[in-house]
């Protein structure tokens, strides 16, 4: 059935064979072509000494790994979804927001470990090749636990052409747990550490599960490990066991060397990206300020904002563009957006900023489009509503967020600048309760500091512990 579209290949890994459509070659290609292409979707953090670190520990794995001819790249991404992923032919990603809560050296081998595994076994080509054989689109590496509602991971992996929503098999994971706790053995690594990052993992959906209910909105979870993996695992106890034995002297864990290697990192969102702050938005460097309905969910993408209702029946849409003629916000829509068709347009006057709103149609639904000049800059917002008769009912949160953005106030200035994560030794007085009231950290900040630490859900601060603060 498959002559002519691929052959077996020796797994690397276990010596049987696999059927696989792509060549080393390919491989190493795929991953070559498509590098770029994360680093401009996620961008690369801005710290060189984390980036050596990070590509130190991971080296170590790498050369006890079944694949020691690969050069491989590990590249922190300067974002806070709390993510890490390969790419077939060595390149593997973690972003800083999942960093942030890990708690030692060999948490972060870990992560690298797992994903080093997919790499050495071939998963990335292996189900490549079968789902394209099966017609049904191909897919590029595996997250490992990808957020199916970020916009911005959806657009890569539309850009990446693949399907990595389905993540790998259960089979696929476990084979990479087996496999990175194996490395971390070989390394000097407690294999341990496998099962404390699926624990960190899964307070972290438990966590944004109990958020998601209290802002009245679906979770709809993570795939990948989330879905195949609880920590109490009895085959992932045992893949971990089995790596134990192996181990030359007690394994390390090196969390002192972490937390300062990670000291001073950008927590959440990056001032560069701007700042989500409850149903706020602020943007140092671009100078502005809007606000959200309420409770609403906000997606900060590359290239937009995105705000969606609880219950998923509307959305607010926003983002910026160069002014180059002198036109009237209603011009602008007119010319540059090509929406010549306005039903009870309005010039508006909101904050000292110029604006002009109204109503059209879109795809055969009604949408309120607006746009506000600040500077040089035209912003445009477009909302919409699931179908065109609840339109009326959410028209007033449309119009209230466009007549929202403003220039910073001084008094939002320090709002619109980053969290850093700063090591400290607890005191005696030190306790969750008096930290949260005194963090900028907006959503739910005794929760997470407990999460970024360790301690979720109800832990406490230990005198003369080193952990991580938020200021």
């Amino acid at each position: 059935m498959f002559l002519g579209l691929g052959g077996c290949a020796t797994n690397p890994v276990t010596g049987d064979q696999n059927f696989v459509m792509f060549g080393e070659d390919s491989e190493l290609q795929m991953g070559r072509e498509n590098h770029p292409k994360i680093i401009a979707e996620y961008g690369r953090y801005d710290d060189e000494q984390l980036q050596r670190y990070v590509q130190g520990v991971g080296e170590k794995l790498a050369a006890v790994s079944h694949r020691t001819d690969l050069v491989y790249r590990f590249t922190v991404l300067d974002s806070p979804v709390i993510n890490a992923f390969a790419l077939p032919g060595g390149y593997i990603y973690i972003t800083r927001g999942l960093m942030a809560y890990l708690n030692s050296e060999a948490e972060l081998a870990a992560v690298l470990g797992h994903e080093i595994g997919h790499v050495t076994a071939r998963h990335g080509v292996r189900q490549q090749s079968a789902a394209q054989a099966a017609n049904i689109g191909y897919t590029l590496g595996s997250l490992l636990i990808p957020e199916l509602r970020n916009a911005g991971s959806q657009n890569i992996f539309n850009m990446l052409g693949g399907a990595l929503l389905s993540g790998y098999g259960r089979e696929h994971e476990l084979e990479s747990d087996r496999l990175g706790a194996e490395y971390l053995a070989r390394a000097g690594y407690d294999p341990s550490a496998m099962i404390d990052v699926i624990s960190v993992l899964k307070n972290q959906e438990i966590f944004a599960a109990a958020e998601a209910k209290k802002q009245g909105r679906d979770y709809q979870g993570y795939h990948g490990l989330f879905a195949s993996h609880p920590d109490n695992d009895t085959r992932l106890q045992e893949v971990v066991a089995a790596a134990g034995k192996n181990k030359l002297a007690d394994g390390r864990i090196e969390k002192a060397a972490y937390l300062e290697h990670i000291a001073g990192m950008t927590f959440g969102d990056s001032e560069d990206q701007g700042i989500r702050s409850e149903n706020h938005f602020y943007h140092l460097s671009m100078n502005f300020a809007v606000d959200f309905p309420e409770k609403w969910h906000i997606n900060n993408n590359p290239d937009s904002l995105q705000a969606i209702a609880p219950d998923g029946e509307a959305v607010i849409e926003m983002g910026a563009a160069d002014l180059n003629r002198q036109l009237s916000p209603e011009q602008f829509i007119k010319q540059r957006l090509k929406i010549t068709t306005i039903r009870s347009g309005q010039a508006f006057e909101s904050h000292g900023l110029s604006g002009y709103t109204g109503i059209a149609l879109s795809q055969n639904k009604t949408i309120r489009v607006g746009v506000v000049y600040l500077n040089d800059k035209a912003f445009i917002f477009f909302g919409g509503t699931e179908s065109s008769n609840m339109f009326s009912s959410y028209d007033p949160a449309f119009l209230t967020t466009i007549k929202s953005l403003h220039r910073l106030r001084d008094d939002e200035v320090k709002l619109a600048q980053e969290l850093k994560i700063q090591i400290v030794k607890v005191g005696k007085s030190d306790n969750y309760a008096a930290w949260a009231k005194q963090s900028r950290i907006s959503n739910s900040p005794i929760e997470q500091l407990r999460l970024l630490n360790g301690d979720y859900p109800d832990g406490e601060l230990q005198p003369g512990q080193l952990v991580k603060q938020v200021r």
